[in-house]
């Protein structure tokens, strides 16, 4: 069971609550000033523990597949783990957003693209779950534009996360708000895709 791919996995898991700890941090004393580029390092360093999370994502699957390390409880474990990152990240972004001044009465460009992307991946975690009772798992197998959803998911949310601003702009963050829309995009998209390929299932018996 303790695979090296199960280890990384759960390494993963372990990461969120240290994502979580350094984004409550109080930043204001760690700033870093170069010319007319400044932010914090306490936000840099949750942003790159979040990225290393992803990271890890990746390699623990390149690891099972090139190994033949496949099994049961890395099947189970690795959605858990990817799911709980990034509903944690989305999450503290809101909170973080709706606390501060940037968007200024905007914040629901923000909110509503997280409720999206986590209300998307309920979707498809139980459609995944269903079309497994049926013996159809791969029927819903990831496919290349749930790729690309994921990697402008995670670039999305780790911009948003450390927050470069330029001469006093944020625009780290309008450039990562784009990527984050596209990543809905691609959400929506891919789960047509997923309850298209399932729907001649739903009439059975």
């Amino acid at each position: 069971m303790w695979t090296v791919p199960n280890i990384l996995t759960m390494i993963r898991i372990l990461m969120i609550p240290v994502f979580v700890i350094l984004f409550y941090v109080p930043a204001d004393h760690w700033d870093f000033v170069w010319g007319k580029l400044s932010f914090h390092w306490i936000d840099f360093t949750a942003a790159l523990i979040f990225s290393l999370s992803c990271l890890t994502d990746l390699a623990d699957g390149f690891i099972a597949r090139k190994y033949n390390l496949c099994s049961r409880f890395g099947a189970f474990l690795d959605p858990v783990a990817d799911k709980l990152t990034v509903t944690t990240a989305l999450v503290l972004i809101v909170e973080r957003f709706c606390n501060s001044d940037i968007l200024r009465g905007y914040t629901w460009l923000i909110t509503i693209p997280a409720i999206t992307i986590i209300g998307r991946e309920i979707a498809i975690t139980a459609l995944r779950e269903w079309m497994a009772e049926i013996g159809k798992r791969a029927e819903v197998a990831v496919s290349w534009i749930g790729k690309w959803k994921t990697t402008f998911q995670m670039v999305a949310i780790a911009g948003l996360i450390w927050g470069v601003s330029w001469d006093g702009v944020p625009a780290m963050i309008y450039l990562a708000m784009l990527f984050l829309y596209i990543a809905v995009v691609l959400t929506f998209w891919s789960m047509f895709r997923y309850f298209a390929a399932a729907s001649r299932y739903f009439s059975i018996k």
